[in-house]
C-alpha cells in the first residue's frame, strides 16, 4: 500500500444539509428577510439541492439581504458561483454551491410563484378516491338545494323554484341623455 495524501474533500455537515444553506438562512435571519421557505430540489435538478426563497420590504433591502447572504458566504469558505440582478433590484439571485438564494419583492414573488413550481407534486388521486370525492361533494350539493327551498320530483331529481322575472324594462340600464353645447360662442 503507498502513503499517498488524500485530496482535501469538501465535507456536508453531520446533518446532511449543505453548509451554504445554513449559511443563508443564517444571513437572512440576520437582515430580517421576509417570509423564508426553504424548498428541498434534490431529484428535480441538477442545479441546486436547495431553493432558498425570501421577500424583502423595497429594492435597496433586496440588495442589502443578498449582499449579506455572499458576505457571510464568504467568510465561511463557501465562494458564491453567480450573483444576478443586484442592479434591477425587484429579484436578487445568489448562487451558492447547492443552494439558490432567490430574494424578491412581494409582489414579483406573487407573480413569479417558484414555490408552486418546485414543491413536491401531491400524489396523484386514484379512480376510487375520485369517485369517493365525487360522491362526497354531490350529497352536500344535494342538501343545499333543499336548504334553498329545492323540491325533489318523483324521478328524484331535485329541481329550484324559479325568480319571478323582471320586466325588461326595470332590468336595462337606463341610458343618459347626451349633453347638448350651447350655440355660439
Amino acid at each position: 500500500m503507498s502513503s499517498r495524501p488524500r485530496p482535501a474533500v469538501r465535507r456536508r455537515p453531520p446533518t446532511g444539509l449543505p453548509a451554504a444553506l445554513s449559511v443563508a438562512e443564517a444571513a437572512l435571519a440576520d437582515m430580517k428577510a421576509v417570509d423564508v421557505r426553504v424548498i428541498d430540489v434534490r431529484g428535480f435538478n441538477d442545479i441546486a439541492d436547495f431553493m432558498v426563497l425570501a421577500s424583502g420590504t423595497s429594492d435597496r433591502h433586496l440588495r442589502a439581504i443578498a449582499d449579506r447572504v455572499v458576505q457571510m458566504a464568504k467568510a465561511s469558505g463557501q465562494r458564491p458561483l453567480g450573483i444576478e440582478g443586484e442592479a434591477q433590484g425587484e429579484w436578487v439571485l445568489v448562487d451558492l454551491p447547492d443552494v439558490m438564494v432567490h430574494v424578491m419583492l412581494p409582489r414579483t414573488r406573487e407573480f413569479y410563484q417558484l414555490e408552486q413550481l418546485w414543491e413536491p407534486v401531491r400524489p396523484p388521486v386514484t379512480a376510487n378516491a375520485a369517485v369517493a370525492k365525487k360522491a362526497a361533494g354531490a350529497k352536500k350539493a344535494a342538501g343545499a338545494k333543499k336548504a334553498a327551498g329545492a323540491k325533489k320530483t318523483s324521478s328524484g331529481s331535485v329541481t329550484k323554484p324559479r325568480a319571478p322575472r323582471k320586466s325588461a324594462a326595470s332590468s336595462r340600464p337606463r341610458a343618459a341623455a347626451p349633453r347638448r353645447r350651447p350655440k355660439g360662442g
